[in-house]
């Protein structure tokens, strides 16, 4: 009789627990999860090709976001991005489709930022100089005339500074510093002397 009791008990408990964990059977189940890549708005969800849900972009790019509507217990879903941020090239949603059993949390959305090239010219260099931009690190060669960095996120800063001076010669830098747009940076100079 008291097993039965004790039992009896354990089902309730794990019954009240599935349906505070949205399994219960009012089919009340949140479809989410999380992103990355997500600075600016423009990224739109869809679920099954309704549901749209425009994803709150964050400073840090990272986040987590869920579907305002939810669905019923043991319905499909499937996730694909409608539009996303225009400095963004591509995103791509992992574990895009399933089966609501319970909450889902974890249908993650990775953007990747669109990048542009940043260099520019380079006067009167007689000896070797090393640019820095970041952890971004060039040496550029005597008589070189330009000069190109790796590329930078779109909407990502940048500060080009010299690491290393050339023997005998002192070089300043135009332009080192600012917000990459939606094309190339091509108008940093740097300026060599004697």
């Amino acid at each position: 009789m008291k097993s039965s009791k004790l039992r009896a008990g354990a089902v309730l408990a794990c019954t009240l627990a599935l349906t505070a964990c949205g399994g219960g059977d009012d089919g009340q189940l949140a479809i989410g999860g999380s992103f990355s890549g997500v600075t600016k708005t423009g990224l739109v969800l869809t679920n099954n090709g309704g549901s749209d849900y425009a994803v709150v972009p964050t400073t840090s790019g990272v986040g987590n976001w869920f579907f305002p509507n939810l669905v019923e217990t043991d319905s499909k879903y499937n996730v694909e991005v409608k539009s996303k941020p225009d400095n963004v090239e591509t995103c791509q949603v992992i574990a895009p489709t399933g089966r609501a059993v319970f909450a889902t949390n974890r249908v993650d959305v990775a953007c990747t930022f669109k990048k542009h090239d940043l260099g520019g010219s380079v006067a009167n260099l007689k000896g070797e100089l090393v640019l820095v931009n970041g952890a971004d690190k060039v040496t550029i060669p005597a008589g070189a005339t330009s000069f190109a960095m790796a590329k930078v996120p779109q909407d990502g800063v940048y500060g080009i500074a010299i690491l290393t001076q050339p023997a005998g010669q002192t070089c300043t830098i135009a332009n080192a510093s600012g917000t990459m747009g939606a094309a190339a940076i091509n108008n940093v100079a740097v300026t060599c002397t004697p």
